[in-house]
């Protein structure tokens, strides 16, 4: 029998959670997230985490799994994925792999991370260095380690270029020979059968399903959930702390922006979201079949 994995995925508010409860319930399936900001606890309503009732309905995996202080990591998230994964199965269920997550969906389709450990006296020496000499001289060592050329990475970017240069001196290989290293690993789920449906809406329908989801979030309490993320720890995750809908509300709750200012800054950076998901899940995304939520029937999902 083939083992199967369903996916359904589609940017931010086109309206997955139902869909996928409302499939999972038909199909004896169990929920398995793949949405970086539900992990931690206490992101409730910035996340629009499924509800504690659609929770009870089906099982969901891999929510509120970490302190608001913790970093998510790829690694570790493949592997409770494949845990989840293998407990549903063994207990004759279907799975149904949800979000919108670019980095962690990308797991159930090919390799996403490789076996380079960073010691973290390295990652801290290279943050010191980029903190006393600049981005510039991080891209010279880079530049100097890879003379074939740097191909895509983004220099601009200090996060990308510090992770590049920590591969680099922790592997002591170039960029090139991580890549051809990586392209050569088995995928995490090899030998399943990935099903992948996007839901999509029409963009002034999904503009105005933000609109409401952000006037519902605000009246439900974000404020007061990011200010007691603050007391937890949020800052010590910058990840978390800079996820739309946090961002702005701390920038409001620092004197940055005024109460007013923020529903409208949170809705367009969602926008700005939204439109670089759809390029990647048209780009990155293998052959998967399109849907208009709209008119979506949970029975026909895939």
């Amino acid at each position: 029998m083939t083992r199967q994995i369903h996916v359904l995925t589609g940017p931010t508010a086109v309206g997955k959670t139902a869909l996928a409860v409302r499939w999972a319930e038909l199909h004896r399936a169990e929920i398995v997230s793949c949405d970086s900001l539900l992990f931690y606890r206490g992101m409730d309503i910035g996340t629009a985490k499924p509800s504690p009732q659609d929770q009870a309905r089906v099982p969901h995996h891999l929510i509120d799994i970490l302190d608001v202080r913790e970093q998510a990591d790829i690694t570790h998230y493949v592997s409770l994925a494949r845990a989840a994964v293998d407990a549903i199965t063994a207990r004759g269920r279907r799975v149904l792999v949800t979000g919108g997550s670019g980095f962690y969906l990308k797991a159930f389709f090919g390799p996403v991370a490789d076996d380079v450990q960073v010691p973290e006296e390295l990652r801290q020496r290279l943050r010191a260095q980029h903190a006393s000499e600049g981005l510039d001289a991080l891209v010279a060592e880079l530049r100097a380690i890879n003379p074939g050329g740097l191909g895509s990475l983004d220099t601009a970017n200090p996060r990308r270029v510090l992770r590049a240069l920590e591969r680099c001196r922790a592997s002591g290989r170039n960029l090139a020979e991580l890549a051809e290293a990586f392209a050569r690993q088995p995928a995490p789920f090899a030998g399943w059968e990935v099903i992948c449906t996007r839901l999509d809406r029409t963009p002034g329908d999904l503009d105005s399903r933000i609109d409401v989801r952000i006037a519902l979030m605000l009246r439900a309490g974000l404020v007061a959930e990011v200010e007691r993320l603050l007391s937890a720890g949020l800052r010590e995750n910058p990840s978390a702390a800079s996820a739309i809908g946090y961002r702005e509300t701390i920038a409001m709750i620092e004197g940055r922006i005024s109460r007013e200012e923020l529903p409208g800054a949170i809705a367009r950076n969602t926008r700005a979201l939204v439109k670089k998901q759809r390029t990647w899940f048209r780009t990155q995304l293998p052959e998967h079949r399109v849907i208009d939520a709209d008119s979506a029937e949970a029975a026909s999902l895939f």
